[in-house]
């Protein structure tokens, strides 16, 4: 099969690429190792928000929003401070916030895709002007959610098999680079058994046959390490304490990192390793479709965050105020889990499930569904996790709860009197309209905000009023999920080598390359990002591939 270039990985940042080098007149053969089942990877089951600044959605509600606002906070949050490992990630990260605030938008509705009216504002920071998080909201949810944004790109590289511009193979896993005079010319692997396993469900390995393809290019978009808990841990950042002992798996196993290893073995270079973005608020999947299936809550900023023994977080570890942040104070706890404790009012207005399963609403694209969140209750993907999943506690009265969630971790860590002393204490600052509880000041700023105030913070009140309630408390354990470092890409895409220099034929895209860039969140991401980061560093690859091959 003779291809001018091979894109290795079907996922969200393949696709893309694999659809701007044959529209740009090249032939591509896009090899993956799992079923057709699970073309575009993670990007299926995501949320769909996307970071887009100064938009027509954000300008409707109010929001004042630059590219210089953006580039601000997206400083503030990356924390760039490693002269060379950054080198290339700080030009990627200003070229993506460039894109985010001019033709990001507009390219994407070109293709069909549209977003919901009201913009989310995820990780808020709590720090001062540039320092960690969004200044204003930026994440857009497309409408649709992540199949939504699959569906455009596969429909391009259809259209491209059908032309015989593209082929696709799936159940073709790349072992190695083949590489000639320091240039990489071709992949050969392992032909795995036909799978009939279903989107995200593990397939075999058993191998059938073995492979080997030549290209003038290769292009590593193959994911990161979220589903390797071996690898995770081994490049676990000792900033943010010891590694957890147990975490849930927030993407499917096949998310393995195999490529990272096979790649800097052609000579690819891997920065960053430590920097990557695992969240802090998972339920256990009652219905799980990987194993280990972790499901991360999406909150506002009205739930008491306490650590396993029953002490609050000190600001600004509030819920969806600063992930990593929080991450690294649950781990100084030597606890691998946490609590929240709100009310009923709280659940059915600032609880929402990331990905789009749990979405079938904004998944299906049904206004109908929607408008049923302003019905009483829990939502429905909320309540069907409160009926039959294993890490709610609900109860009438607050020593009834305290007992039901010693119950369930089968230990007597957390105290009666002192749960009730906390709780009573931050009830007592909402007499007032002003207080010294920052958590409290921040969730009646955020009210500030009209798509808050209506869909997303419930209005401020008292926990312990039994009118209130009944009081619920989750467990929260850690969800794996993104790598934020992976292969040094230059603004075309290429992989650089230790010297600096590109690998002659390899070039990298998505959560590979960190991206792009070898890492162009830096230590935190504004979320919003990844998906976003994903088109972006591929578009950029595939437009790269082609001038190079000309």
């Amino acid at each position: 099969m003779e291809k001018d270039v091979i894109v290795v990985g079907a996922g969200l940042a393949g696709l893309a690429a694999a659809a701007e080098i044959a529209d740009g007149g090249r032939t591509v053969l896009l090899v993956d190792q799992e079923p057709e089942a699970s073309l575009g990877g993670q990007a299926w089951w995501s949320f769909g928000g996307l970071f887009l600044v100064d938009s027509p959605e954000q300008r409707r509600l109010g929001i004042k929003d630059s590219r210089e606002l953006a580039w601000q906070d997206w400083l503030g949050s990356a924390g760039f401070d490693r002269e060379d490992e950054d080198s290339w990630a700080r030009r990627w990260a200003e070229a993506y916030v460039e894109f985010a605030a001019g033709e990001k938008r507009e390219w994407l509705r070109r293709m069909g895709i549209r977003f919901f009216p009201v913009v989310g504002w995820a990780e808020r920071g709590g720090y001062l002007a540039e320092g960690h998080g969004n200044s204003v909201p930026r994440f857009h949810i497309v409408w649709g959610t992540g199949p939504a944004i699959v569906a455009p790109f596969e429909a391009r590289v259809r259209q491209h098999m059908q032309s015989g511009r593209l082929a696709y193979l799936p159940r073709h896993r790349v072992d190695r680079l083949l590489t000639e005079n320091g240039s990489v010319v071709g992949i050969a692997g392992a032909v795995l058994a036909p799978s009939a396993a279903k989107r995200g469900e593990p397939s075999s390995r058993d191998v059938v046959g073995d492979f080997e393809y030549r290209a003038q290019a290769v292009l590593v978009s193959s994911g990161g390490i979220g589903g390797n808990p071996e690898l995770i841990r081994q490049n676990w950042p000792a900033r943010l304490g010891e590694p957890p002992k147990r975490m849930l798996a927030g993407v499917p196993a096949h998310v393995d990192g195999r490529m990272l290893g096979i790649a800097e073995s052609a000579g690819g270079r891997i920065v960053n390793r430590d920097r990557m973005w695992h969240y802090t608020e998972g339920l256990k999947n009652w219905d799980p479709v990987w194993s280990n299936h972790g499901i991360r809550i999406l909150p506002g900023p009205s739930s008491v965050w306490l650590d396993a023994e029953g002490r609050r977080f000190p600001a600004p570890a509030f819920p969806g105020f600063d992930t990593l942040g929080t991450l690294e104070a649950i781990q100084k706890t030597g606890y691998d889990y946490s609590w929240f404790i709100l009310t009923k009012k709280i659940i059915k207005k600032e609880f929402a499930l990331s990905g789009s399963e749990q979405n079938p609403d904004l998944t299906g694209k049904s206004i109908r569904k929607v408008l049923g969140r302003v019905l009483p209750g829990a939502p429905g993907p909320v309540q069907a996790f409160m009926d039959h999943g294993e890490d709610f506690v609900i109860a009438d009265d607050l020593r009834a709860l305290v007992e039901g969630m010693n119950r369930l971790t089968g230990s007597p860590l957390i105290r009666f009197e002192d749960i009730e002393r906390t709780l009573r204490a931050r009830d007592r600052e909402m007499v007032n309209k002003f207080t010294k509880d920052l958590q409290i000041t921040a969730l009646r700023g955020a009210r500030n905000y009209i798509g808050d105030k209506l869909i997303r913070v419930a209005s401020p009140h008292e926990l312990l009023d039994p009118k209130n309630g009944p009081l619920i408390a989750v467990r929260l354990s850690l969800v794996s999920r993104k790598t934020l470092g992976g292969l040094q890409t230059d603004l075309s895409g290429r992989v650089l080598n230790a010297e600096g220099a590109p690998v002659p034929g390899l070039y990298a895209a998505g959560e590979a390359a960190g991206f792009g860039g070898g890492g162009l969140h830096g230590y935190r991401a504004l979320e919003g990002t990844f998906l976003g980061g994903c088109l972006f560093s591929g578009r950029t690859a595939g437009r790269g591939i082609v001038e190079d091959c000309r």
